[in-house]
C-alpha cells in the first residue's frame, strides 16, 4: 500500500474509512450487556494484528523498526488512545449514538487548544471563533444529556475527544509523521490495560461467542482496516480537507442506528450537534487556506 495514489482515489479511501468508522456505534449497540473494558479488550485484540500486518507491509518487513522509531511520543500517544477508545465505548453505551459522535467531533478544536497550551503553536482567529461556536453547541448537548440522565455519557465522549487530541499532540511533539505504529502501540496497550482492569475488578472475560466475534471483527475491519486505508488516502489529501471528509462518520453514525435499531435523539442533541458541526466545518474550510508546518520524520 506504499505506492502513490491519486487525489481522487485518496478522497475515496478517506470517505470509505469514515463510512466504516460510522458503523462503530451500531456494532457496539449490538453487543448488548458487554462491559466497556470487555469490549475494549476484544476489539483491540482484533485490531492489533491488522495494524501490525499493515506496518510490516509498509516497512518492507521491518515492523519493529518502525515501532521503535515512534519512541516515547508514540508510547505516550498510544496510552492516550487507551482512554480515548474506552471513553468512546462507554459514551456510546451510555448515551445516544448521535450525542456521542457529535461530541467526538470536537477533537480537532481540543487539539488546537492543547497545541497552543503545550506546544505554543499559534491558533488562527478563525479557529478561536470556531471554538467559541463549538462551545455553545457542546453546552446545549451536555445540558440535554443531563436532562435525560446521560450526563456521564457526555462527559465520557468529551474525555474521548480529549484523548484523541492528546494522541495528536504527542505525535506533533515528537515530530512523528507516521501515526500507524503509534496506533498499534495504543491497540496493544488497550489489550493490556483492559485485561488488567477486568482482572483487578474481578470481572469475567467471558462473553457470548457472537459478542466476541462482533467485537473482534469491529476491531479488525472497522477500526484496523479503516485506519489502514485512511492513512493511505490521507497522504494525498490536505489536513483541513481531511477534517471535512471525515465528518461523513459523524453524519452517518446516527443514521445506521436509526435505520437498524430505531434509535433517535432529542431535538436538543441535533441542534447542539448542528452548531458543533458548523464550527468544525468552518474551521476546516478556513484552514484550507492556511497550511500548518509540515511534520518531518
Amino acid at each position: 500500500m506504499d505506492h502513490v495514489v491519486s487525489y481522487r482515489k485518496g478522497v475515496g479511501l478517506v470517505l470509505f474509512a469514515a463510512v466504516l468508522w460510522s458503523l462503530m456505534g451500531l456494532a457496539i449497540r449490538s453487543l448488548g450487556d458487554a462491559g466497556t473494558w470487555q469490549v475494549l479488550f476484544y476489539r483491540s485484540l482484533g485490531m492489533a494484528p491488522v495494524l501490525f500486518l499493515t506496518v510490516a507491509c509498509r516497512s518492507g518487513g521491518r515492523p519493529f523498526q518502525r515501532i521503535r522509531a515512534a519512541g516515547w511520543p508514540g508510547f505516550i500517544g498510544g496510552f492516550g488512545l487507551v482512554f480515548a477508545f474506552a471513553g468512546a465505548i462507554y459514551a456510546i453505551q451510555s448515551t445516544t449514538v448521535a450525542n456521542a459522535v457529535f461530541l467526538f467531533a470536537a477533537a480537532p478544536l481540543f487539539t488546537a487548544v492543547m497545541a497552543w497550551l503545550i506546544l505554543k503553536e499559534p491558533v488562527r482567529r478563525a479557529t478561536w471563533g470556531a471554538i467559541a461556536l463549538a462551545g455553545i453547541g457542546m453546552f446545549v448537548m451536555v445540558r440535554e444529556g443531563l436532562a435525560i440522565g446521560a450526563g456521564w455519557g457526555n462527559v465520557a465522549a468529551l474525555f474521548s475527544a480529549a484523548g484523541f487530541s492528546a494522541f495528536t499532540i504527542a505525535l506533533r511533539w515528537g515530530r512523528v509523521a507516521n501515526m500507524l505504529p503509534s496506533v498499534l502501540i495504543g491497540g496493544v496497550l488497550s489489550v493490556i490495560v483492559a485485561g488488567a482492569v477486568i482482572a483487578l475488578r474481578g470481572e469475567s472475560f467471558a462473553l457470548p461467542p457472537r459478542s466476541i466475534a462482533i467485537a473482534m471483527l469491529m476491531g479488525a475491519a472497522l477500526l484496523g482496516f479503516g485506519l489502514a486505508i485512511y492513512t493511505t488516502g490521507s497522504r494525498v489529501v490536505e489536513a483541513a480537507e481531511l477534517g471535512l471528509l471525515t465528518m461523513a462518520e459523524v453524519m452517518l453514525a446516527p443514521v445506521w442506528v436509526w435505520l437498524v435499531l430505531g434509535e433517535s435523539a432529542s431535538s436538543g442533541t441535533f441542534i447542539g450537534g448542528a452548531v458543533l458541526l458548523a464550527a468544525i466545518a468552518f474551521n476546516a474550510a478556513t484552514g484550507m487556506r492556511h497550511r500548518p508546518p509540515a511534520l518531518t520524520t
